[in-house]
């Protein structure tokens, strides 16, 4: 959701934009709602321990590899796909009507049109090229970018979280907030050292740009100046507000930053689960926000189709939407045009490289649209 704002901010209806009345689907539990939003990732170290002391590491990986790789299928597929069904709803009505904001419709034609035309172009030169550094360089730019993605859902999620509860933040406790979603972004991204070597992705072999020797620890004490300040500010909160039920809203933020970036290779075996995590989080979103549309159109004045038939729709229509974007395109051009195109120096699958890239910048960009409040639609996340 992750993104200029990848983040589930508060809604507040543009100038403009069209109004709703939410009316809310049947309520999760809490105890469910805290795992798909993070804290199951908690409970899969355990697992991953009891599973390696059980059966060794090497059969506990296997193990772990299987589940979360076919969890891809289930939950990483369908979570870029749905941002599609999202975005591209109703295209021509958001960027030529009245239901945004000019500078919303402006957002819009960029991650729309703009942005995916670039990107494009971008793979089309890099593959006719047979250039590994373009399409390296593609691949770098999705790395950099994926920890800006998951952090600012990560600030998103607490935001929105938050407000269900009844708890709002000034702008200066907002402040706290995202400064250390950027710092722990950035610690992220600098760490570990990297002078520049050979790397290996999708069966493309790219040389990777050196980071600085400084951007470590410059970026670990901003991590941690911008956490002591963050826990200041939520005690501050307390203090003045008296209880907080922030668990949480809190486990969704932490765990965006320290378990699925700062500390993502902990334990190699968890490290297979959290795309899987990010997803499941992000898929939770979609269904609050579509399933409280739906419940209002159940009834007057549309008498639409059930809520359970339209989240059914929606499941379905991004499994195999994003079966075809990231398994049976790629997987059909790298085996039937690369023998015939030449591009052999880019190794055995470029094209499932380049879609995979293309795919996940796309992402991030439609982000920054879809989950911003002065999208009117996120009204329904508060229902």
């Amino acid at each position: 959701m992750t993104s200029s704002t990848t983040a589930l901010e508060l809604p507040a209806p543009a100038s403009g934009a069209i109004e709703h009345t939410p009316r809310a689907q049947p309520p999760v539990r809490p105890w469910v709602e805290f795992l798909v939003v993070g804290g199951a990732t908690l409970l899969l170290f355990p697992i991953a321990w009891a599973l390696r002391g059980v059966v060794g590491l090497d059969t506990g990986e296997l193990v772990f590899g299987f589940t979360f790789f076919h969890a891809a299928r289930v939950l990483n597929d369908p979570h870029f796909a749905v941002t599609y069904l999202l975005f591209y709803r109703d295209a021509r009505v958001r960027l030529f009507g009245d239901a945004f904001a000019p500078l919303q419709r402006l957002r819009y034609l960029a991650a729309g049109v703009l942005v995916p035309a670039g990107l494009f172009v971008w793979c089309a030169w890099a593959l006719t090229a047979g250039s590994a550094h373009a399409l390296g360089l593609m691949i770098q730019l999705m790395f950099l970018l994926v920890g800006w993605h998951y952090v600012k859902q990560g600030f998103g999620v607490m935001v929105v979280l938050s407000a269900r509860r009844g708890v709002r933040f000034a702008l200066s406790e907002r402040r706290a907030i995202l400064a250390h979603c950027y710092a722990g972004w950035g610690y992220a991204w600098a760490n570990p050292f990297d002078p520049g070597r050979a790397r290996f992705e999708k069966g493309v072999v790219y040389d990777s740009l050196p980071h600085a020797a400084w951007m470590e620890p410059v970026a670990l004490a901003a991590t941690i100046g911008t956490g002591l300040w963050l826990g200041f500010v939520l005690v501050r909160k307390w203090r003045r507000d008296g209880a907080l039920p922030l668990l949480t809203p809190l486990t969704a933020l932490l765990a965006s930053i320290w378990l699925w970036l700062i500390f993502s290779a902990a334990d190699p075996m968890v490290r297979y689960a959290l795309p899987a995590m990010h997803s499941l989080q992000y898929l939770y979103f979609v269904r609050l926000m579509r399933g409280n549309e739906a419940a209002e159109r159940e009834g007057p004045p549309w008498f639409g189709t059930s809520r359970k038939t339209r989240l059914a729709m929606l499941a379905i229509s991004a499994a195999l939407l994003g079966g075809l974007l990231l398994r049976g395109l790629p997987m059909s051009l790298d085996a039937f045009v690369l023998p015939d195109a030449g591009l052999g120096d880019l190794g055995p699958t470029p094209y499932f490289a380049a879609i995979h890239a293309f795919v996940n910048l796309h992402h991030y960009f439609m982000d920054a649209v879809i989950w911003r409040r002065e999208n009117p639609e996120t009204a329904y996340l508060l229902a």
